[in-house]
């Protein structure tokens, strides 16, 4: 389960995919460039030979032109509170939107459990650090998540951030039948997180076997990851709605840089 009192359930997400202009499921929420309608949502998808979007490996994408190289799934988790698994999907489902629109990547997620990813395909990191803008535009109901070291076989690590206060580390991974596993490393809470329509600077950094977490400029949290020890992957960010939608995330930023030792 993914989360405190269902919150923290795992903050699942989608985003771009990874050859086309602009990314973006139509659904609600605005106009947005070259709009992909949600019948077409691939679950994964990769690029054969794929490219930094702003020529190197490290970067800020500040969303004020198009975007390649990120791919998308959806993980539909509006069964997980009534005892069911959260599931891998073909499809989006409900009425959800993500896309670029005046400097900002928003995600709407107008439905209760939408689950959303967008994995950065054009570059593996081992060491890493990752840090986002995110404004919270909807309920006070839902996760921001950041993501290290994803890899569809090995799994990723997954740092949630609820708009309540709470936050918590999981390591999680798609199984054979498609459902996805997420198995708690740490929780807390933090009383620097900005709840309501605020928004909130969030960073992680992977660096060997420590995870860290930042939140508005603090480190949060920091630990070693002895039992799961994943050595390399994508990173990628998240959003997910819960029990109580519409949940509506303005993206302004997202940093990725080397970290430091």
């Amino acid at each position: 389960m993914k989360g405190n009192s269902f919150k923290l359930f795992l903050s699942l997400i989608l985003v771009f995919m990874t050859t086309i202009a602009c990314v973006a499921l139509s659904g609600g929420g605005g106009q947005s460039s070259g709009t992909l309608p949600t019948a077409q949502l691939p679950s994964l998808q990769t690029t054969a030979t794929p490219v930094p979007s702003s020529g190197g490996k490290y970067f800020q994408e500040d969303f004020t032109s198009s975007l390649t190289n990120w791919s998308q799934f959806v993980v539909n988790g509006s069964k997980v509170p009534k005892g069911g698994n959260s599931v891998l999907v073909q499809s989006a489902f409900g009425n959800m939107s993500v896309g670029v629109k005046d400097g900002y990547l928003v995600f709407d997620l107008e439905s209760p459990g939408q689950w959303i990813y967008a994995i950065y395909d054009a570059q593996q990191y081992d060491d890493v650090r990752l840090d986002v803008s995110a404004e919270n535009r909807g309920n006070n109901d839902n996760n921001v998540s950041l993501i290290c070291r994803y890899s569809p076989d090995q799994g990723w690590y997954e740092f949630n951030i609820a708009n309540d206060g709470l936050y918590n580390i999981y390591y999680a991974q798609i199984q054979s039948d498609n459902t996805v596993i997420y198995s708690k490393i740490a929780d807390g809470g933090y009383n620097k997180i900005k709840q309501g329509k605020q928004t909130n600077q969030l960073g992680i950094s992977c660096v060997g076997r420590t995870l860290t977490l930042f939140i508005n400029g603090h480190q949060v949290r920091q630990l070693d990851d002895n039992q799961y020890v994943l050595k390399s992957g994508k990173i990628g960010i998240s959003v997910s709605s819960f029990t109580d939608p519409p949940a509506i995330v303005g993206f302004d930023w997202v940093k990725i840089s080397q970290p430091n030792q």
